[in-house]
């Protein structure tokens, strides 16, 4: 329910942007891209876990992770007025249960994910004022600043190489001012370490691969 509300949530904000700069649309030309172009965005996230899970025996269960709403800057350099790389970086903060283990549901603290990314991109309409694009990359996620459950004595997560999938839509709104909603799936696995003061250590095979749903504005230079 978290991951279909906070799709809803980006969905309608997609359509305001998007619908507004329709309105605000009035260069008689839109500003088209060349080799060498840089573009700098600032987006709002919704990073939306979509958690698979091993526990180890006997504690079992699923693990959970809450959705987060961050901000985010990102980094467009086109080697071609089609192609260009892309680098994002944002971090976020996440709630981590452990549901349906032996003792219930267990609260096993936060984790905070820094998750650089970078992918190429294919820009199909580079001289147009709506300029959809696909990408493919890879990324690295750095878990830090973790935080015990009240029944746990340490917890510590792998960091991992992941790789992304992304497609996206810049706007022309005017000048060299774009608007931008933009999709990427991760897909991110960790192991999480777990030890408790009363019972034996645990580990979970954390299949993480978030949808990181975007929505910005971006200049060109």
């Amino acid at each position: 329910m978290a991951l279909q509300s906070g799709f809803t949530k980006a969905a309608a904000l997609a359509v305001l942007l998007l619908g507004a700069t329709g309105v605000q649309a009035a260069d008689p030309a839109p500003a088209t891209f060349k080799a060498g172009d840089f573009m700098v965005r600032v987006r709002g996230l919704g990073v939306l876990p979509d958690v698979s899970s091993k526990v180890s025996a006997p504690v079992g269960g699923k693990v959970d992770i809450s959705n987060d709403f961050i901000p985010e800057v990102d980094f467009s350099y086109f080697v071609t007025p089609n192609f260009s790389l892309e680098l994002i970086a944002g971090t976020s903060r996440h709630s981590v249960t452990d549901k349906g283990s032996v003792v219930g549901d267990t609260h096993m603290g936060t984790v905070r994910l820094l998750p650089p990314t970078l992918t190429a991109q294919w820009h199909f309409l580079p001289n147009e004022r709506i300029n959809p694009y696909v990408g493919a990359g890879i990324n690295y996620t750095i878990f830090y600043d973790a935080k015990n459950g009240s029944q746990h004595s340490g917890i510590r997560y792998d960091d991992n190489f992941g790789y992304a999938l992304q497609a996206g839509v810049d706007v022309n709104i005017t000048g060299n001012w774009y608007a931008n909603l933009d999709v990427k799936k991760i897909f991110l696995k960790t192991t999480a370490h777990v030890s408790a003061a009363k019972a034996i250590p645990t580990t979970a095979k954390v299949d993480i691969d978030p949808w990181i749903v975007g929505i910005g504005i971006g200049y060109k230079f």
